[in-house]
């Protein structure tokens, strides 16, 4: 399994996952153009420190089995990375999405932006809490989440420290 920079030619992976059964932990599908508007921000490459996303292909035959990535949000009056992955359904219970945080994780810490990258699974998705501990995040909280806008969901908070506190290694703030 690796990531791939999402691009313009991946809109009908986004339309897979956009569907009833993906997206019923998150508000339901979008319609075409909050889909389109979304695709168009995944292949905006953006300002540096503000994150990315990928496609998740399957190796050895290339499939693309979904998509991974992170993104600037402000949590609690402070600047962090959230990420967010989503699989197609007959890829699951495979390990690939915590395999593909992995490479998220440290193309986050890479960037040395962030102190923080924190996943907001719903309390109510085991699958995607199991992938938050599996990929050496920390459960910090249960809290309410706004997601889609206007619609709030109670969530796990996952927090992975970003920054090597140990002085002169690379990301050390010291």
């Amino acid at each position: 399994m690796h990531i791939v920079p999402w691009s313009s030619s991946d809109l009908d992976l986004l339309r897979q996952l956009n569907s009833h059964d993906m997206t019923s932990h998150l508000g339901g599908p979008e319609t075409e153009e909050q889909l389109l508007a979304r695709h168009n921000r995944y292949t905006d490459a953006g300002e540096p420190g503000a994150g990315g996303m990928f496609r998740i292909v399957l190796l050895p035959k290339g499939l693309s089995v979904g998509s991974i990535g992170y993104w600037e949000r402000t949590w609690q009056n402070e600047q962090v990375y959230e990420c967010g992955w989503c699989v197609l359904p007959e890829f699951q219970g495979r390990g690939i999405a915590a395999a593909a945080t992995l490479p998220v994780i440290e193309r986050a810490r890479a960037e040395q932006w962030h102190a923080y990258l924190h996943a907001f699974p719903s309390v109510d998705h085991p699958a995607s809490n199991r992938i938050c501990r599996k990929a050496g995040f920390t459960w910090v909280s249960e809290c309410d989440f706004e997601y889609p806008a206007g619609r709030f969901m109670r969530c796990n908070n996952w927090r992975r420290d970003l920054v090597d506190n140990t002085p002169g290694r690379r990301g050390s703030l010291a």
